[in-house]
């Protein structure tokens, strides 16, 4: 016994040494991050030799220390013990025009300058110069549109999923869902309503929230939240959590969807019923809801599928699409999730895809298991939605008969 103890001991040892190496790295992310964020961006406009005059430098490279330092010192007071929305909003803020400056200060930086080079357009300082005024203008309307995408009233997307096991008398079974809505540090009460609205046009059967509906707690962004409350449908309206709720007392957020009319699916299902035919109806709460402390808060699909007909189609809430794993090997039919937000600020989608299987729409896992992830609703943390745009979706499940993704 001593001697298997000890090899195992080893062997951990030496895995676990990159593995800790790695973790050592990640721990000063999120002091490179803004360092490279910022100055970037600072070098190819102001010391990319263009040659601006000296106030000019001057003033840029204050306004660029400034962001540097003023981002985190805002997000920290935003988001950390404080809690404060007016500091939230400006560290969000400078967070996303951050982002897309650094990313166009990278691309154009390169390709533009290798075209104009190419093409003996002008002299280094001119192309430097055309190089920096193409970056601040393709900056400032991204920026212009992303807020205007943000803050809009999503559109509906209508998605038809065949599923084979699906009963005829469930055929054409319409089911809203909305996600993300996240409600934060900017007030959207107004937009609430005005999504609750566009969701009742819907004439929906079942509409579902898949979770992160605020960041803060049920009783800072109740009035916000509560326009969820006016939402119609003609069998139920269902909720699982997010990891959001998980940042902002969960348990409350459970209560206030309860207070609402939603019932929350906490590892439980229900049965929808129409036409002599069954859906089982099921959700579990977020994958990340066990670290979370909360007693009795956790993902269990076992426990959710408990005494349902193993016979009967599924339909499956889980916030996270990660989740899908779990739900092929238990065969469910259709899983929705959210989470991903389509990335929000292209091209933020490929650091999402390196931690969830799937970005946005629908995809087919496993035998006969389908995934619909959501782009969200709402928005989290800066205001922009720069090339994924958000959506209210309403899938209509069909029978065994052909299907459609409009």
């Amino acid at each position: 016994m001593t001697d298997t103890s000890n090899t195992r001991s080893a062997s951990g040892e030496a895995q676990g040494a990159p593995r800790s190496r790695l973790l050592r790295l990640t721990r000063y992310l999120p002091l490179v991050a803004p360092v490279l964020l910022w100055a970037v961006p600072c070098w190819v406009l102001l010391y990319g030799g263009q040659h601006w005059p000296l106030p000019v430098t001057l003033t840029g490279t204050a306004l660029f220390a400034l962001g540097l330092i003023g981002m985190p010192l805002a997000m920290a007071r935003g988001h950390g013990r404080r809690q404060q929305d007016g500091a939230a909003i400006v560290g969000d803020t400078l967070l996303g025009a951050g982002w897309v400056l650094f990313t166009w200060s990278v691309l154009l930086g390169v390709l533009l300058r290798a075209a104009l080079t190419v093409a003996g357009v002008g002299d280094g300082q001119d192309r430097a110069r055309v190089v920096a005024w193409a970056i601040l203008g393709v900056t400032a309307v991204l920026l212009v549109w992303g807020y205007a995408e943000a803050r809009r009233v999503p559109r509906v997307r209508r998605v038809e999923v065949r599923l084979p096991r699906l009963g005829a008398g469930l055929d054409g079974t319409r089911v809203a869902l909305i996600t993300d809505t996240h409600y934060g540090p900017l007030d959207r009460a107004r937009w609430s309503e005005r999504v609750c609205e566009t969701v009742n046009t819907l004439e929906a059967d079942l509409v579902c929230h898949t979770g992160d509906i605020a960041d803060g707690t049920a009783e800072r962004r109740r009035a916000q939240a509560a326009p969820l409350g006016t939402v119609q449908a003609t069998r139920a309206r269902v909720y699982v959590t997010g990891n959001h709720e998980y940042y902002s007392e969960a348990q409350g957020w459970v209560d206030l969807m309860d207070e609402l009319g939603w019932e929350p699916l906490r590892n439980r299902h229900l049965l929808l019923e129409r036409g002599g035919d069954t859906l089982v109806v099921a959700g579990v709460d977020d994958v990340t809801a066990e670290s979370s402390g909360l007693p009795g808060h956790r993902a269990n699909l076992t426990e959710a599928l408990n005494g349902a007909d193993p016979d009967l189609p599924v339909l499956l809430l889980a916030h996270q699409p990660k989740f899908i794993d779990r739900a092929a090997d238990h065969g469910i039919d259709l899983q929705l999730s959210g989470h991903t937000h389509g990335g929000q600020i292209w091209p933020f989608h490929h650091l999402v895809r390196l931690d969830q299987p799937a970005l946005a729409g629908l995809t087919h896992h496993g035998a006969r298991t389908h995934l619909y992830t959501s782009r969200g609703t709402g928005f989290w943390g800066p205001p922009f939605r720069v090339f994924a745009p958000s959506e209210i979706t309403l899938l209509v499940l069909r029978s065994p008969q052909e299907s459609a993704v409009s």
